[in-house]
């Protein structure tokens, strides 16, 4: 949450089309599919295309418009399509450089690192969301729509990939959020346009020439870890 200066609330649920498959599928599928293993920490098992297909069978694609400022207010309208609880213990996972367990430090940490880094206002959307329920998770982009404080940082629009999980209680028990933290500090420090430039006009050709020469070469060296 910002300065005093944002409206404690705005919510916008309008639910236009709901996708629902609940064909049945095999009984190899849905035991493939039970696993609550957290989606962003690498704990992938071996699939196959036709397993990814056939689990869409039991997955369920709502579309619906949430827009809330202040987190805890957009996280609590997030749940409400499904139903869900939020306890206050829950296990959050911030880009796997912040680990909290409680709602209370999530919100707290929100405020503190937002008006650190010069933001007034945030504005937090979520278009769509797909959810498993074999699986117990829900998971959206998150869009955040950032205005700062002071004049010389522009303001900016941020995309977050967050996975919940919930248990037969239907309360969230963990939460696991994902995004570019590069991309992010860039965008805080208003340098994220001249990286871009930076990347497209000199890191990348220089890339692909040395991509070429790698090609008909096959010359292993340092340089190829900087690249």
């Amino acid at each position: 949450q910002g300065s005093g200066k944002q409206p404690s609330t705005m919510c916008i649920i309008s639910p236009t089309q709901v996708l629902q498959k609940r064909s049945s599928v095999s009984d190899d599928t849905q035991s493939s599919s039970s696993s609550h293993s957290s989606v962003g920490n690498f704990t992938a098992k071996t699939t196959s295309p036709k397993r990814i297909l056939e689990k869409h069978d039991s997955i369920d694609a709502q579309k619906c418009l949430i827009a809330q400022a202040g987190l805890k207010n957009f996280i609590r309208s997030v749940t409400e399509p499904l139903d869900l609880t939020l306890p206050n213990a829950v296990r959050f996972n911030m880009n796997g450089n912040g680990r909290m367990q409680t709602w209370e430090d999530v919100y707290m940490a929100e405020r503190v690192y937002t008006q650190c880094l010069g933001i007034s206002k945030r504005i937090y959307q979520m278009h769509a969301f797909t959810h498993e329920p074999q699986r117990g998770l829900a998971y959206f982009i998150l869009e955040e729509h950032n205005e700062r404080s002071l004049p010389l940082l522009p303001g900016f629009d941020f995309h977050v990939l967050v996975f919940c999980y919930y248990n037969d209680k239907n309360e969230v028990t963990a939460v696991d959020v994902q995004y570019d933290q590069l991309s992010f500090f860039l965008h805080c420090v208003g340098l994220a346009q001249v990286h871009a430039l930076f990347v497209e006009f000199v890191l990348t050709p220089l890339a692909i020439v040395w991509a070429k020469a790698y090609c008909k070469t096959c010359l292993v060296n340092p340089f190829t870890f900087l690249l």
